[in-house]
This record gives C-alpha cells, structure tokens and sequence, in this order.
C-alpha cells in the first residue's frame, strides 16, 4: 500500500510540477477527483494531504515496486535500504521512511486484522465490503472549494462545516475547479486516520503476548521472555502489578506493522494497557527486536511507575520509554540505553499523554533518535539526555517538554538521518502534519543545567507557534552555527506548505546569557524579551523566505529588558526595538522595519 501511494504521489508530482499549489485550468487535477485529509481550514481554502481509501488490511501483493522520482523526473534510491525511518521528523521522512513489512502472501499476520480476500475492493469472503480507512501520502494540496457544492452525510452543508481532519473526496472539473466536495464518513477509526500511514490498523492492534498479566498481584525475580512476532514479553492488562527484580528479555521477533508498533505496544518487550497500574523497581529490560520499546505505556488511566532499572533496546524503531494514547509515565533513576535508528531514549508517539522523569541517564545512539522525542507532556530533573547521532531534543506540536537541571547534548549528522536534509541542530521545535501531535502551541522550558549542540544549530523552530523560556542554562554550540534559527521549510517533508509554513517563537531570556546569531525569515516571527540580567552576544536578522513567501508583520520584535545587555557583533536588521537596558553596538548598526537606523 505504502508502496503504490508512493508511486501515485510521484506521478503526480512529476505532473504538477510542485508538490503544492491552488488548482487552475492547467492543473493535472482537471476532470478527476483526489481524496485527502484536511490539514488547515481556512474559509473556502483547504489544505489537503492526499492519500487513498484502502479496505481494512488490504495489502496487495501485486503492489507496484516502489518508485522514488526527484523533482527532474530521475529515479532515486530509497534512503530507507540503507537508514532506518525518522523518528517524528516523520511523516516527513515520517517515523515512516521504512516500509513496514509486508503480507508477500496474502497472509494475515498475528495479531492483525485478516485482510480482505480482495483488497481491491472488492467483496470478500463474508459477502461484505470490507470497510475503509484512509492513509496519506507526502503530496500537499491547496484547494479552493467556494464554487464547489459540499455534501455530508448525502445533504448538502455548508463549507464552514469542513474541519481539520475531514477525509475529502474532491472533484474537479474540465477547468481544474474544485466542482464537489464529499465528506468521507469511514468506520471503525478510533485510533484517527493514519496520515503517513504505513498500516497501521483502523483499531487498537497490539498483537500477542508471551506473558500477560490481568489479575492484581505481586511478582519477584521472574524472568519473562518472547521471540515471536507482534508478541510482548510481558503484557499487564488492566491490573494492578508490582515487578520486583523482574528481567524481561524481547530477544527476536519483530513487528508486522511499524505503526502499531508505534502507537499501541505491539511487538514492545513490556506493555502496560486498558487502565493497568504497574510499579517496576529494579528491573533488567532488554529488547533486541524491531519496533521492541523497551517500556510501553498505552492508553488513557494506564500508568507505569518505574525505577531503579535498566532498560536497553537495539534494533530500529525501539525507544526506552514510550507512552501514547494518553497514558501516564513515571521514572526514577533509570539507566537507558537505545542504539536502533528511530529509537528515542524517552520517546512518545500518536496520543501523547503525560511522562515525569527524575534522574538517571538516557542515552541514544541512532540517527534520527533524540534523547527526547515530545509528543506528550514531559518533564525531566535532574537527568542526563544524551544523543550521540541525533539532535538531543524533539517537540512536536501542541506539546511540552520542561527540563529543570539537566545536562543535555545532541550530536546531529551533517548527511545520515533524514531531518537533517532540512536543518542540522541540537533542538528542533516543529509541526509535522502528520497527525501525530495537534496542530497548536508548543512549550519548552529549561531551567538550570546545560545543554550542547556539538553540531549545527542550538535550536531550529519551523511550522508552529512556540513558547520558550529559559533560565540559567549554559548553552554551547560551534562557533559557526546559529544560536537560533526560525524559519520556514522546504515542505518536501510535508511540514506545512512552502512559503506559509514559518514559525512563531516567543522566547524569554530569564537571567540567561545568549551567544551566537539569530536568524528569522519573513514568513515566521520572533518576540525576543530579556529580563533579569540576562545578556544577548551576536546579531539577529531578518532574511527571506526561502520559498518566496509572503512576509509576515513583527518578524523581530526585541525588548531589552532593565538591566540586561544585547552586545552587538555584527549588523541586525530587526522590525521593532524597547530598550530598557543596554546596547553595545561596538561599532555596527541595528536598522528596523520602519527604515531607523540605530548605532
């Protein structure tokens, strides 16, 4: 399936010449119908991601080979042969840029879903259409629907009524014009629609277990163990457990589905779901599976209280800690330690929920693996992060993640690790589109510790608002590098559309000395505040977009606060200035919007 929708997504792009843009008579749109998931809702403006209806489980083995095609029309080769996927700088290069396996023979695999006899469509055994989910592609698409008719649930509706993540049906007419919009109701999806999906199942799908355990109780010294496919070592479902020098040992077997995997705790050496309570304390966990997360907490009312324990894992997709669908994470002085790519120390996925981690060390050694990876609510004290080949840290979305003494470096790749095609950075603040995290404001704190890019930027935030704030942090990065980069995006990952997906960044300084320059592009903004003694060393400035689009008002509002200093190194370029403080200009010039030239 992934296979065929990246096929199709090339085709098209090969003859739209652009991944994204507004329909017209030219358009290769005219006169067919695509089917997307509504991104943003703006009036009559949609942006899609497009993507097809698939029937439940329907793989096909007779999928075409997949075909990579550059923006030239030449053949690639997939990254993916030679890397494993993102880890969320997915969608992107999703937490998808690897193909899950596939049915090659048509065969259910354990723990999912049997497919269709006919995953053409077609009716299956039962006599029944199977029914329909959908998954998304890369392709963005921005329609105009205000001459279109919009139909839900067979009446006609007003295109108010669209919202973000409506499944459309679009046709076009002979002149590219959007003519009928249909609202796509499916069934069965209440885990969402899947974009990026590389099948993951319309329901919650979390395979076999080798061990499970579903009446409250007490456990020593037990060693639990699985080899087999979609299977955790242990399972805790909906009990009240406590582990005590429990070793859990996930040795072999992987997973059918990357996304289940990701989202629910298939294949997880432990797994905690539907409501359980489960204290670990000093346990060994160790996972050498693909897609074995070491530690698994699902769902809403499910919480793990973990600590003093190891947790290892080394195969791709295999994080240390994973909470998804809302469930609650607790750890204390875990030592974890991950080496697959995609494989997050402290990782959260589709869901979020909330993650509280004090002490302990949480190291990853992957590209495209952070210390954290935020789609949750987390906070770490008084912890090391450490990502040997990875930025150190992750936001996605409308999520937080708050860092109170912590010492924390990243190292990210110049060219292996798919996120770094768009930046190379020590912190990335994003929005993926992928429909892992909700559209909306993101949070990071950090008070006290340190916090270290060995390569590229400090921080790079693009395609979300932002608020940031930080105290007493020594921050260390090349001497070369930007201390702060805002700015949109290439969208070949599907991080918004080019030209509109900048950022929104309010940052306060809060007795923080800041060294390095700032970079803001005209389609994001930045209101940069210093307070409490807090001092700036370099330059900001505003450049263009690099996509050519449309400039936003108040791109660099910066207010120096009583008793803070901003020490010039270069020339700025600013939109507004308060000064309540100092400027150094040492001998350059700060030139705002309105044409002042200070200095």
């Amino acid at each position: 399936m992934k296979k065929s929708l990246s096929l199709l997504c090339a085709i098209l792009f090969i003859f739209s010449l652009g991944a994204c843009g507004k329909t017209n008579a030219d358009s290769p749109y005219a006169s067919t119908t695509v089917t997307g998931e509504v991104i943003n809702a703006d009036g009559t403006s949609l942006t899609l991601r497009l993507g097809e209806l698939i029937s439940d489980g329907g793989f096909d083995e007779n999928s075409p080979t997949v075909s990579f095609v550059d923006e030239n029309g030449n053949n690639e080769k997939n990254e993916s042969e030679n890397m494993a996927p993102p880890e969320r700088p997915n969608g992107e290069a999703n937490d998808g840029n690897m193909i899950p396996p596939e049915r090659p023979n048509g065969e259910a695999n354990d723990g999912s879903m049997t497919p269709p006899e006919r995953p053409n469509g077609g009716m299956n055994d039962s006599g029944k259409t199977p029914p329909e989910y959908f998954t998304a592609g890369e392709e963005m698409l921005t329609v105009d629907i205000s001459n279109a008719s919009v139909i839900k649930a067979s009446e006609a509706v007003d295109a108010a009524e669209i919202a973000s993540g409506d499944i459309l049906k679009v046709t076009f007419d002979t002149n590219g014009e959007a003519k009928t919009v249909i609202v796509v109701t499916l069934e069965n999806r209440p885990g969402g629609t899947f974009p990026g999906g590389f099948g993951g199942a319309s329901e919650v799908t979390q395979g076999e277990s080798a061990n499970t355990i579903t009446e409250d109780g007490s456990f020593e010294n037990t060693v639990y163990t699985s080899i087999g496919d979609d299977e955790n070592a242990l399972r805790v479902d909906g009990a009240t457990v406590k582990l005590d020098g429990v070793k859990v040992e996930k040795s072999t077997g992987a997973t059918s589905n990357t996304e289940n995997g990701d989202f629910y705790g298939m294949n997880a050496a432990l797994l905690a779901t539907n409501g359980a309570n489960v204290t670990i304390n000093n346990a060994e966990i160790n996972s050498s599976a693909q897609n074995g997360n070491g530690v698994f907490s699902y769902g809403s009312g499910t919480l793990v209280n973990i600590s003093d324990s190891v947790i290892t894992t080394s195969a791709d997709n295999s994080g240390g800690i994973q909470t998804t669908g809302g469930g609650t994470t607790i750890a204390s002085n875990l030592t974890v330690d991950t080496s697959g790519n995609s494989s997050a120390a402290i990782r959260s996925d589709r869901g979020g929920g909330k993650v509280n981690v004090t002490g302990g060390s949480y190291i990853s050694n992957g590209y495209n693996s952070p210390a954290v990876y935020s789609t949750a609510d987390i906070t770490v004290t008084n912890a090391v992060l450490t990502a040997n080949n990875s930025e150190a840290l992750v936001i996605e979305g409308k999520n937080s993640l708050v860092l109170q003494n912590c010492t924390v470096s990243g190292n990210m790749s110049d060219t292996l690790g798919s996120s770094s095609d768009e930046n190379v950075h020590g912190v990335m603040i994003y929005q993926s589109m992928s429909g892992d995290a909700e559209v909306g404001t993101s949070n990071f704190t950090m008070t006290g510790g340190s916090l270290t890019a060995l390569n590229g930027d400090l921080f790079y935030v693009t395609n979300t608002h932002c608020q940031m704030k930080l105290s007493d942090v020594k921050l260390t990065k090349n001497d070369d590098a930007l201390l702060l980069r805002v700015t949109g995006n290439s969208a070949a990952r599907s991080w918004g559309t080019a030209g509109k997906n900048g950022a929104e960044l309010e940052l306060s300084a809060d007795g923080q000395l800041l060294e390095g320059d700032i970079l803001v592009d005209t389609v994001s903004s930045l209101e940069l505040t210093l307070e409490n003694g807090s001092v700036l060393t370099g330059s900001i400035n505003v450049v263009e977009n690099a996509e050519n689009g449309a400039e936003v008002d108040n791109n660099a509002v910066v207010t120096i606060g009583e008793g803070c200093t901003w020490n010039l190194t270069d020339d700025c370029t600013i939109t507004s200035l308060k000064i309540d403080g100092t400027i150094n200009y040492n001998g350059y010039k700060i030139t705002l919007a309105d044409g002042s030239v200070l200095g």
